[in-house]
């Protein structure tokens, strides 16, 4: 299909005109201007040894413009008026968060008074045992030695504003967060009377007795439980903007992971339709993850945020890989990788410490050199809109409804897998929210569809009208066969976009089928067709079947192979007219001993990849096979290269970018008036796929070619990185050069 450039470049120009204010001066309020943070998180017995003095220092050796400060929740660092909010255990007489917050308004800083809400002592517990949640039995939570406070009751109505208005009308903060604002998480089922009366009233049901995903009453438990949040958020919005002023926002902080924000109630796209700034407490990469998973993030927030907004993430100066270790420094390496990821997700900095005062010292050294960077470059790292062709889409009620109790492997393993084939083969994409599939997918050549399980009609719809406009498709698993609360429909909604109906079989025992696609693991393949190795060197059986025809792009790279490895789960389909099949399963065969080891069953019709091309032009592939998630697990070359040659083929010559070189880059385009801003992101390093990285690989050379952008010439480039203008060739709107080196990242400012 072909695009015009107008149609693939990105956003619109005018959206990051709109944004222009960003970060502009002291006019604009904090969550516009602030785009550094520093934060100590204050311990109890912080009061009796923090030099404010040399932190003062240190805020302006890393360029801060906004601090976070403990104020209270859990420990109160001011001398509250409420006799049952805790004081810090060495506290005494002193008020640390007001002697902090003065040292911070004489340094120019914004103040955000941090908050941890979701727990009280037992004095606290014994002068109101109704404020507390309880297990089944009617015994509290606990959480140590304190008591975890129920979202539903008057803890969160009454005490908690009492405390936001008494530090607003004191303090004068710029605004407020809260680490623990959302309560108790999906796994525990709270049965207080508060929760109980309340139910009954919206339901006329008691609370649920436990976990059923296919009762509707826990369902509707579930949703209920996702409004109070946004309740609470609202409401203590309502609270600091009356004692505070119009900007003193409470803005509570949310989680980078889907599943963790899921797990918590934490409607990422209600939330993000009623704040000004999201503050990311997103702190490491998984054990298994590079530090694409922070890019990613960055993009996915800002898909539902938008670009005009800042996000800045907690970024730890401590260990955090495996357990944490709060008190040693991380591996200097690790956590500047980390802050620079982010930068290329269009994520803020904000250093964090856990207490005032560290015999490792180590842990101070990290921050500066990249904050200084950051400060020197911040015109380049925000008022700008994400270039790509390819929108990666993706549902919190998929995570929900669908995943259930396996939301990682069911949801988020098929997602992450898309995106890192993506990362690996320097694809640019976008996160588009499935609700916004209408708004986002105009400027797009294709939409990625990872295990798509459960959409709405509208959903189906939108994808379909895109489809009808020219654009392509790349749908994997079972995308579109459950509705959005979760119910398997007869058939594939999308079905007549993928060539497809369900068999209503499966190559697997008992149950929902695919959902033991999360744990099981079989000697599993899929068949390449047509087969060519009765020309490809290698010895001769005498029964190799004549190559017929050539291969599909899509297949491209594989020309020595009939088979590729899978190892996943798939159910079988009924493959309609217009659809071509370039891939089979080939069932499961023993593995030990390896006397064994030879197929019984070589050949099938059981289709695991089908691709269609319909009377618009646009182009869809659906892969039934869990591939995506199968790279998310086992990392395999040749699963990577299938999941990147099928987004290439779906969105044709739309593709803006090419980088050739060594190394793992992650690769993201932007653009702003005139020019066009590029992050190379250099991911090889000793800990590509297990953190700490503690040591920085240099790769190179890359030759990098950009399609410019309408407005911007290209006649220069420079890289900020290696603080150097480069020469650049113009040909045909492209815009070529070359980066000879890449330590830990490089941006290209084209102009």
């Amino acid at each position: 299909m072909s695009l015009t450039r107008r149609a693939f470049v990105g956003t619109s120009l005018a959206a990051a005109a709109a944004a222009g204010g960003l970060a502009a001066g002291g006019t604009q309020p904090w969550y516009r201007r602030c785009l550094r943070w520093g934060q100590t998180n204050i311990t109890e017995r912080d009061p009796v040894r923090y030099d404010i003095a040399w932190w003062r220092g240190y805020w302006k050796e890393t360029q801060v413009q906004g601090v976070i400060i403990n104020a209270g929740g859990i420990v109160a660092y001011y001398p509250s008026r409420n006799p049952l909010h805790y004081r810090a255990a060495f506290l005494g007489g002193r008020d640390l968060f007001g002697e902090l917050r003065e040292a911070a308004r004489q340094e120019g800083l914004a103040v955000l008074a941090r908050m941890d809400s979701n727990r009280a002592t037992e004095e606290f517990f014994k002068a109101h045992p109704g404020w507390f949640a309880r297990d089944a039995s009617g015994n509290p939570y606990r959480a140590g030695d304190r008591y975890v406070s129920c979202i539903h009751g008057p803890y969160y109505e009454e005490y908690i504003p009492e405390l936001l208005r008494e530090i607003a009308e004191r303090y004068k903060p710029d605004g407020f967060t809260d680490n623990s604002w959302s309560g108790l998480g999906r796994g525990s089922i709270c049965y207080c009377e508060n929760c109980e009366r309340r139910f009954r009233e919206r339901t006329g049901r008691p609370v649920p007795r436990k976990a059923d995903w296919d009762d509707p009453v826990y369902r509707e438990w579930i949703l209920w439980n996702y409004a109070r949040r946004i309740e609470i958020w609202e409401l203590n919005n309502r609270v600091t903007r009356a004692a505070g002023g119009p900007d003193c926002l409470w803005v509570g902080m949310n989680g980078g992971s889907m599943s963790g924000q899921a797990r918590s109630f934490r409607d990422f796209k209600a939330i993000c339709e009623r704040t000004e700034i999201i503050l990311l407490d997103h702190q490491r990469r998984s054990d298994s993850g590079t530090f694409a998973e922070n890019s990613e993030a960055g993009k996915r927030i800002h898909g539902i945020l938008g670009w005009d907004k800042l996000i800045p993430e907690s970024m730890p100066m401590y260990h955090l890989a495996g357990d944490p270790f709060r008190l040693s420094a991380k591996p200097p390496a690790e956590a500047r990788m980390w802050m620079l990821a982010a930068f290329a997700g269009g994520i803020q900095p904000w250093w964090h410490h856990v207490g005032a005062y560290h015999e490792d010292r180590r842990a101070y050294r990290t921050a500066p050199p990249v904050m200084k960077w950051h400060r020197a470059n911040e015109e380049f790292l925000v008022n700008r809109e994400p270039v790509a062709s390819v929108g990666v889409v993706w549902s919190q009620r998929n995570l929900d409804f669908y995943g259930r109790e396996q939301p990682e492997r069911l949801v988020e393993m098929p997602y992450h897998g898309m995106t890192q084939a993506l990362v690996r083969a320097r694809i640019p994409y976008v996160a588009v929210h499935a609700d916004h599939i209408e708004r986002d997918s105009a400027r797009l050549a294709a939409l990625v569809l990872p295990n798509l399980a459960a959409m709405s009609e509208e959903q189906c719809a939108a994808v379909r009208r895109f489809v009808a406009r020219g654009g392509s498709v790349v749908a994997t698993g079972v995308t579109s066969l459950y509705t959005e609360m979760g119910d398997r429909r007869s058939d594939f909604a999308l079905a007549d976009l993928f060539r497809v109906r369900a068999a209503g079989t499966s190559l697997t025992a008992g149950g929902a089928p695919e959902r033991r696609w999360a744990a099981a693991s079989a000697h599993t393949y899929l068949r390449l067709s047509p087969e060519l190795r009765a020309r490809v060197y290698g010895p001769k059986a005498g029964d190799e079947p004549a190559p017929q025809g050539a291969r599909h792009p899509v297949l491209a790279g594989f020309d020595e192979t009939d088979i590729l490895p899978f190892g996943g789960l798939l159910e079988k389909l009924e493959v309609m007219s217009g659809g071509m099949v370039p891939l089979t399963f080939i069932p499961e065969f023993p593995v030990f001993p390896p006397e064994t080891a030879w197929m019984r069953e070589p050949k099938t019709d059981i289709a695991a990849l089908v691709l269609s091309t319909h009377t618009s032009g646009g182009r869809v592939a659906y892969l039934p096979a869990d591939i995506d998630r199968r790279y998310a697990l086992m990392n395999l070359p040749d699963h990577g290269n299938l999941l990147a040659n099928l987004v290439r083929w779906a969105a044709g010559d739309a593709i803006p970018l090419r980088v050739e070189g060594p190394g793992l880059i992650d690769c993201h385009l932007y653009r702003q008036p005139g020019r066009m801003i590029l992050h190379l992101v250099n991911l090889t390093s000793a800990g590509t796929w297990r953190a700490p990285a503690e040591e920085l690989i240099p790769v190179g050379p890359h030759r990098v070619s950009v399609r410019l952008a309408d407005g911007v010439k290209g006649d220069s480039v420079r890289l900020l990185a290696s603080e150097a203008l480069i020469a650049a060739a113009v040909r045909d709107g492209w815009c070529s050069f070359e980066v000879r080196s890449i330590t830990d990242h490089e941006v290209a400012v084209i102009g």
